[in-house]
């Protein structure tokens, strides 16, 4: 208990602070999720309704220009190679250089070299042949007989003597030696075999009394008890923190309700009587004596335009009307047919109901 409370103390006024902080980056990081997922849809909405279309349309744009531009370098530069290579270069070198070439090779290579072939084989088979034959046996008379006659009198008799006179001896000493430095050392070694154990005993009480006894010591008076002390205070510390963490999860609600209702009344309910009271009339009034007249202004000034473009388009109309018909005349009027008035007349009246307007208004006009 003594222990307990001083330590929960001091973590609960060291955890608080940073429990108040982890509270407000949650509650940040929930209003930034709740304010910018609207505007993630809104981004995936644009990029697949607008920028895949758009990428769509220049990749298919891309390839139509690599289409047309391969058909066109094909068109313009590799067909009338291939038609120049086929059609000319090809029949030009069969006809214009094979023909000559094989002509020739027929006439005069060819029996030529049937002429060198018999040639060169009488002068290998009389000539060459027996010429290295001979130098074959001089060349063995003379080198290579020598050197099996020096190797098989000298070299392989001194060799054995060698063998036989020198290397033995000396085998034979080396091997005598060997054998007695071998009981030489497994002497020495009986000795140590029989020395050692009893060193390795010295050497053990030694380090027994130098290091085993005080690191026992060591482990049992102080590092245990320490331990068990540490371990406790772990414990308690442990718990404490489970307990501030609960405590300052209390305080942060309590403070984040506060600043709620603080800033509902002081930011909330004064901008919800601002927006009531001021901006709501205030926009009534601009949208009734303002945005209205103007818009009917607008809508009336755009019809006067509207008018005025016709009775404009309507004057350079009959404008052209006119023109027309001082240069070109008026339409061909239907002569009558004699002996039928009435025809004539019904005639008449269905020709003078097909003519175009601008004709049916010369006719009123003139006498």
């Amino acid at each position: 208990m003594a222990v307990r409370i001083p330590v929960r103390i001091v973590v609960l006024v060291l955890v608080v602070p940073l429990r108040l902080g982890w509270d407000a980056l949650v509650v940040s990081g929930a209003f930034l999720r709740r304010a910018l997922r609207p505007l993630g849809r809104a981004l995936d909405r644009f990029g697949v309704q607008v920028l895949v279309p758009v990428a769509r349309a220049v990749v298919l744009l891309a390839e139509g220009l690599a289409t047309a531009c391969w058909w066109l370098l094909r068109t313009l530069l590799y067909r009338p190679w291939v038609l120049l290579w086929r059609y000319l270069v090809v029949p030009v070198a069969v006809h214009g250089v094979a023909t000559p070439a094989a002509w020739l090779y027929r006439t005069l290579l060819a029996p030529l070299g049937r002429g060198l072939a018999r040639g060169t084989a009488w002068a290998y088979t009389r000539l060459l042949t027996p010429l290295g034959r001979g130098t074959g046996a001089l060349l063995r008379a003379v080198l290579v007989r020598p050197w099996i006659a020096l190797w098989r009198y000298v070299a392989v008799p001194v060799a054995a003597g060698t063998y036989r006179w020198v290397l033995t001896p000396v085998g034979h000493g080396l091997t005598r030696l060997a054998r007695s430095a071998g009981k030489v050392l497994g002497t020495a070694f009986v000795l140590l075999d029989r020395g050692l154990p009893l060193l390795a005993r010295g050497v053990g009480r030694l380090l027994r009394v130098l290091l085993v006894t005080p690191a026992v010591f060591l482990y049992r008076a102080v590092l245990t008890p320490l331990g068990r002390f540490l371990a406790v205070i772990g414990r308690e510390l442990v718990d404490a923190l489970a307990v501030a963490w609960r405590v300052a999860g209390h305080v942060s609600l309590a403070v984040g309700r506060v600043l709620r209702l603080l800033a509902h009344h002081l930011i909330g309910r004064p901008a919800a009587w601002f927006y009531r009271g001021v901006c709501t009339p205030v926009g009534h009034l601009v949208r009734d004596a303002l945005w209205r007249p103007a818009r009917q202004a607008a809508a009336e000034a755009g019809r006067a335009v509207s008018a005025a473009l016709a009775a404009a388009r309507a004057t350079v109309s009959a404008a052209r009307r006119d023109a027309r018909r001082a240069l070109f005349g008026g339409p061909r009027e239907p002569e009558p047919v004699p002996g039928v008035p009435g025809r004539a007349r019904n005639l008449g009246g269905a020709a003078s109901r097909q003519t175009v307007p601008g004709a049916a208004a010369e006719s009123e006009i003139t006498p």
